[in-house]
């Protein structure tokens, strides 16, 4: 068996692209690591970065030599989130926090994840392997739409979603913004980059704050 989440949870991470799809996503173990600034210019936002593929790589093979079967290693996600939320859509990158993640499969067991832990520690000592941890998430209701192009042409498409989409349908930030990178910016060409834009919702109370 060899367990491949994008094409296994198409549902998840194939949405389309002209609008905004309703999913449920559920609890899902990611390997994470934090970091803030501008992902373009801070220097520990690429060492993190190669920490988390260092990190799901080891975890492959530890969970291969144990039972036999193998994963994909999922593709780079990314929660951000800032003070002010119009700096999504304004690309104002120097105000994001971000968490990095790297998700795995429900079938990997958390003695898989402290092999892989400790071999890429050991392997990769300049890497900051001591801050990847594993984390649980459990969005819920999200809407998410296929983003195709530039990271920063996302504006346009996230302010459609913040200020019509959640109106529109009553509903409110449940979560940080989430974004799933499907093509690899270093082989890809901009305008050509798919990316998963997810947002957790709830509904707004009756005041209609958040």
């Amino acid at each position: 068996m060899k367990y491949d989440l994008k094409k296994d949870r198409a549902d998840l991470y194939a949405p389309g692209a002209r609008e905004f799809v309703r999913v449920v996503v559920p609890p899902i173990t990611y390997l994470a690591i934090d970091g803030h600034g501008d992902p373009n210019t801070a220097p520990e936002y690429v060492q993190a970065v190669s920490a988390l593929y260092a990190t799901g790589y080891a975890i492959k093979f530890a969970f291969r030599a144990r039972t036999g079967d193998d994963f994909v290693v999922g593709p780079l996600e990314g929660l951000w989130s800032a003070d002010d939320p119009a700096s999504f859509a304004e690309r104002r990158k120097d105000a994001w926090d971000w968490t990095m993640l790297i998700p795995l499969p429900p079938l990997v067991a958390e003695v898989d994840v402290r092999a892989g832990l400790k071999t890429a520690a050991r392997k990769k000592p300049d890497l900051p392997i001591a801050a990847v941890t594993p984390l649980v998430i459990d969005e819920g209701d999200s809407l998410q739409i296929m983003h195709i192009g530039a990271y920063d042409a996302e504006g346009p498409t996230l302010a459609r979603l913040h200020h019509e989409v959640m109106p529109s349908l009553g509903l409110t930030w449940n979560g940080r913004h989430h974004e799933i990178y499907l093509g690899d910016p270093r082989r890809v060409a901009r305008e050509r980059l798919r990316t998963v834009l997810r947002q957790p919702v709830r509904p707004r109370d009756e005041s209609g704050t958040r």
